[in-house]
């Protein structure tokens, strides 16, 4: 199990909101012990404040702010430079290094009983048997369900070291003997990719959620796969992609681009500008190549789309990206506890930033979204262009062929795609929340899975009837007390879509769930069409 997020939902909903933060890391892990820096023993706060001036971004009045907290501090500079706590620091290196250690499963916890939704291919888990649905009864013998779980208290439960065993009492189905695995527990790689296969002939979709440590491996082992079987185009989807290390999205992009080519160069008041060029090795740099964005793509994920959008050599198709330009590096305190500074700003191929403005502060900067979405931008792409407070539309930038790009407020599409309104509903987004989809899949579809053999057979011929939308709204209804019959009206399709591809995921896996979530996705039908 991984140790730092026991309870895994992989929505594609709480994707696109989870990372609209966005995120970059530099290249660079530094050490704050460096002869440069402040010595070991310094209070945190003062170490904090002398790398502030050392290697911050711009110049600031650093006395002015130095009795106020770590994060006050850091938040008067930009909205993500931000101080991590042990915990935060070692989740989000797990993430991007796409690896952690535990047994290899994804669990929910349901009428205080640990669920297992997913056994992770390969793992030990998976090794010793363990089915999905499990629900964990006992642990080492000792009784579990029942016992006022946490997340916490989860994470506790399955956390050891590599190559110690774990005794696990289950109970599968709808059987009531508790079956015993012993488990050892080992070190779990992820792969980097949600999904990749063909959507059509000769086209083929790949979904990256994070730029990790892997993902440039990861993709390239999928492209050679796509290619045996007769890719030709491809659409990458980066929507919701909040970012990841700045050497992966320059790794990414050289995928696609020619040698000598400028990606993307970074430079700060303390950090010199460094170059970024792509080398002779792109596993696919003639091919035809659509690039999906949306509002939650952010930071690394901008500059590969800036990227290819300014050497012309990709369609950049959805809405507006997040518009982070700013790089951070990590500096890592002796406790576990890290600092993630801004040390520079990046810059696309034909000059521009992307940064929206926080001038306004973090509160404001945070709200952004929300504001774009009461303006009704997500819906029209003419307000995605006039709003002024986005772009500096008095000074446009050019791709290689000559279109006008501009600076500030993320990454302008090439093609708009409006959201839909379903999406973004409360209602979906409490569903979500609180894992009823899931939930509702462990309760009462089992059953129903068990009488399709195959991914092709459930997604060719399985559709969530009116009635089974029925009882999911029923069931609901128990943990959501109100629920908007409006809503439920206009959400009823996407519901339903929900509902399958959970089920579908719970059963086969991730790419599965997009299959299912992209066979009437306008973004992808617009990028097909478009790639011709």
């Amino acid at each position: 199990m991984k140790q730092t997020a026991t309870i895994i939902f992989r929505s594609v909903i709480l994707l696109l909101a989870g990372m609209a933060i966005g995120l970059l890391i530099g290249n660079r892990h530094s050490d704050v012990e460096d002869a440069d820096l402040p010595a070991p023993g310094t209070h945190k706060l003062d170490r904090v404040m002398q790398l502030v001036r050392k290697k911050y971004v711009d110049t600031i009045d650093a006395d002015s702010v130095e009795g106020v907290t770590i994060n006050n501090l850091l938040q008067k500079l930009d909205p993500h430079s931000t101080y991590l706590r042990q915990q935060q620091a070692q989740s989000l290196t797990e993430k991007l290094q796409g690896s952690f250690d535990g047994i290899g499963i994804e669990s929910q916890l349901l009428r205080d009983t640990l669920f297992v939704t997913q056994v992770l291919r390969g793992g030990p888990a998976a090794k010793a048997g363990l089915p999905n649905g499990s629900r964990i009864i006992t642990i080492n013998n000792r009784p579990f369900s029942g016992t006022h779980l946490t997340t916490d208290r989860v994470s506790e439960a399955f956390e050891g070291k590599n190559d110690t065993g774990l005794d696990l009492g289950v109970l599968t189905g709808s059987g009531n003997k508790i079956n015993s695995y012993h488990i050892m527990r080992g070190h779990i790689s992820l792969s980097s990719l949600d999904a990749a296969y063909l959507t059509e002939p000769g086209v083929a979709y790949i979904k990256i959620s994070k730029f990790g440590a892997a993902t440039d491996d990861d993709f390239k082992t999928a492209m050679q796969k796509l290619k045996t079987n007769g890719m030709k185009k491809l659409v990458m989807d980066l929507r919701g992609n909040g970012g990841g290390y700045l050497n992966t999205a320059t790794a990414l992009a050289d995928e696609f681009l020619p040698k000598g080519k400028l990606i993307v160069y970074t430079q700060g008041l303390h950090d010199p500008r460094t170059d970024y060029f792509a080398t002779d090795s792109g596993v696919f740099e003639q091919g035809k190549l659509a690039v999906l964005i949306d509002e939650h793509s952010a930071s690394a994920s901008e500059i590969l789309a800036g990227a290819l959008q300014d050497l012309d050599r990709a369609i950049i198709v959805g809405r507006r990206s997040f518009g982070k330009g700013l790089v951070q590096e990590q500096f890592p305190f002796e406790d576990g506890s890290a600092l993630n500074l801004t040390v520079a700003r990046y810059y696309t191929p034909s000059g521009r930033s992307i940064q929206k403005s926080y001038k306004n502060g973090a509160e404001s900067y945070r709200n952004d979204l929300n504001n774009r979405l009461q303006k009704g931008e997500l819906y029209t792409a003419e307000n995605n262009i006039e709003d002024s407070t986005a772009f500096n539309l008095s000074a446009p930038y050019h791709t290689e062929s000559g279109k006008k790009v501009y600076g500030g407020g993320g990454i302008m599409p090439d093609i708009f795609v409006p959201e839909d309104a379903a999406i973004n509903s409360l209602l979906i987004q409490d569903l979500n929340r609180n894992f009823l989809f899931t939930a509702y899949v462990l309760d009462h579809m089992q059953p129903l899975l068990k009488a399709y053999n195959n991914a092709v057979d459930f997604n060719s011929n399985y559709n969530v009837s009116d009635d089974e939308l029925t009882h999911f709204i029923v069931y609901a209804s128990g943990t959501l007390k109100e629920m908007d019959s409006h809503e439920i009206n206009v959400a009823r399709s996407y519901m339903k879509l929900l509902l399958k591809a959970h089920a579908g995921r719970f059963k086969w896996g991730n790419e599965v769930f997009y299959q299912i979530m992209n066979r009437n996705d306008e973004a992808i039908k617009k990028a097909i069409a478009a790639l011709g």
